[in-house]
Parts: structure tokens; sequence; C-alpha cells
């Protein structure tokens, strides 16, 4: 189907390698229609016993071209969709969201190796795993609101189910964090040094049945995280879902953290900010991760259809004058009007759904 992401078993396991280096490996239609077919296949393939995701190194060892595990999702695609009739950009969001709900219901044990950086897609793609190694090399974001879109990708199931407010501190303001800071609330299980994740593969691939047992073994204690420092902050500053209220807190708390925190928000799309808070308000709700995808593909719809999505992919990734000319401007003028419209249910006919035969 495509040779930026290879499928195939190696004793008892099923391999997927994403193979697109010069774009850090960020997921494109074909990439995902792939995993799909080789997730379903293997499904009820008694000759595999678990998943293994991971990416490969560039073939010409450049490090800047090994950077990381995925970046995202093709967003020059979505961003070129949005500004003509959006059809491709709705198909790629449609698929992917198809995938990320396999992942998440997936019978067999799957472990996810988030080498390097790890964003957008790249979090779709391995927070559903049971198992989710991180590096010393590890960053993990979700930047969305930077170009006006939201953490989309299961966001809102997932950044609402960490510890205190850090899931609202990550979806607003972009923060990217480390590997032990991964591991400390839980976005990875284990903690192992990027050099030996070669050697724990290959134990992997020789004992199927023991997975668990492998990882474990070759865990190591990460370093102190950073984040943790700063929960206490985040926790009191982040605590309201309204982004008016967490602006007001940071700015009359005062610190040097705050300000930083405080000058970031404002160079993010105010709509998308307050999309994200209310985003995780109601992923937090849901009864299972596919009534979370149905709400998030309704907003994907909604929002590359309104002015800030096609400015802020312009400005961070098309010009990089990195400039964006929100609309509105402020958050005082994005209305509830507004946001209740982008969280409007599609009509039936155009609500996302699972891949047939994926409850």
């Amino acid at each position: 189907m495509t040779d930026q992401v290879l499928t195939f078993i190696e004793n008892a396991i099923g391999r997927i390698r994403l193979n697109r280096p010069r774009a850090i490996h960020a997921l494109t239609p074909d990439m995902c229609e792939a995993i799909n077919a080789a997730l379903l296949a293997w499904r009820n393939d008694d000759a595999v016993l678990a998943v293994m995701i991971d990416h490969l190194p560039a073939a010409d060892g450049d490090p800047k071209l090994s950077r990381g595990f995925c970046a995202g999702g093709d967003i020059a695609l979505i961003a070129n969709s949005a500004k003509a009739d959006c059809v491709e950009a709705e198909r790629f969001f449609h698929l992917e969201y198809q995938m990320n709900h396999l992942l998440f219901v997936y019978d067999k044990p799957i472990v996810a190796f988030i080498d390097g950086i790890v964003m957008g897609g790249g979090v779709g793609l391995s927070l559903p795993a049971r198992y989710r190694v991180a590096t010393e090399r590890t960053t993990f974001a979700m930047p969305e609101t930077g170009i006006g879109l939201f953490p989309d990708v299961g966001g809102g199931w997932f950044l609402s189910r960490l510890p205190g407010r850090v899931g609202a501190w990550l979806a607003t303001t972009g923060a990217r964090i480390d590997g032990a800071d991964c591991t400390t609330i839980g976005i990875a299980t284990h903690y192992m040094p990027s050099d030996t994740l070669d050697a724990v593969k290959a134990r992997i691939i020789a004992d199927p049945a023991s997975i668990a047992a492998i990882l474990d073994s070759a865990a190591q204690t990460p370093p102190p995280s950073k984040l943790a420092d700063n929960r206490a902050d985040i926790d009191r500053l982040f605590a309201s879902d309204r982004a008016e209220d967490i602006v007001a807190a940071l700015t009359a708390d005062g610190s040097a953290w705050a300000d930083t925190q405080r000058a970031t928000l404002a160079t993010k799309s105010p709509q998308t900010i307050k999309v994200a808070l209310r985003q995780l308000v109601e992923g937090a709700a849901k009864p299972d991760f596919a009534a979370n995808m149905t709400m998030e593909y309704g907003l994907a719809c909604a929002i590359i259809r309104r002015p800030d999505f096609v400015e802020g992919v312009r400005a961070v990734i098309f010009d990089k004058d990195n400039a964006p000319r929100w609309t509105p401007a402020t958050l005082e003028q994005v209305d509830d009007a507004i946001i209740d419209a982008i969280f409007a249910p599609l009509p039936a006919d155009r609500q996302w759904k699972p891949l047939p035969g994926v409850e």
C-alpha cells in the first residue's frame, strides 16, 4: 500500500514501523489505511500474539532525520483541503480516528516506543497502546492550539484523565514535556535509555509472551521530573475550565513561571483554547472512547471551516512568520455561541463511525 509505513509479522509480533523520516513520520491517509489493514488482519490471526509500533531510523543515519517517533498528521494536506472543499481533510480525520479507536479497543497487547518527538497524531498512535516506552529523547506535546486546531486524536479522553490539571495545561499551552515527565504522569508506562531499545525489541521478538516482564526488567528510574516541580502551580493556576479565569489567575500570580504561561497562551488561538477546555470537560464525561471520537470528528469538521486553522497553518507551517492573525482576536470576543456552534453534533449521515465490526 505504501512504503511510508512497514507492516509485517516477526516471530508472532505484528510490526508497525513508521518510515517517513523527512517528515518526522507524520501520518498520511495512506499510512493510516495501511495500519488499519494490518491491525484488522492480525486481530484474529493466532500467529500474532502482540503488536509493536516504532519508527525506522533514517537510512543514511543522518541524526536530523532520526529525531522522532511521529510529529503528527499531514497538516499541509489538511490545510490545503480546508482552503478548498474540506473533503480530503474530513477523509483523513475519519481514517485517523478509526485507527485511534481500533488501537484503543485492540484485544492483543500493543507496545509503542515513543522515542524522540511524539506530537499530535503520534500521540493518538501511541497512547492507546497498553505499553508505552519513553526515553531521554522523548518530547511529547499536543501543540494544536498554536495552529488553530485542537488536541484531537483522543485528546479529550486521554488529557482529561491525566492527574490534576496537567491535561488542561498541556491542551491549552501546547507545552513540551520530556520522557521523565511522561513517566511521572502516566503517559509512559516504562522509561529506558534510547541505546537499549534495540536489545529490548529483540528480546520481545524472541519471547512475545513475556512483553510485560521484559519491559519491567529493562525499565530504569527516570531523572527527576521538571513537570512534577510545577504540579502545584499547574493545578492551582489552571484550575478553571474558563480560559479568562486561567489568564486572570496567571496574571495575579505574577511569578516567572506564571508569566511564561500567560505569554504562551497569548500566542495561541483564543477560539481553540476555549474549544480545548470544553473538549476536556466533555471528554471526561464520555461513556467510551468511540463517543469521544464522535465528538472530536464533529469538532474537526467545524474547526477546519473557521478562519483560525488555515491562518495558523499559514503562519507556523507555510510562511513561518509565526504571526497568526486570529479571528476572533481575543478570548473575550470568543463568545459561547461560537463554541456552541463548533460543538453542535453533525447530522447523522456525516457522523464519525468506527471501522466495520470494531466495537
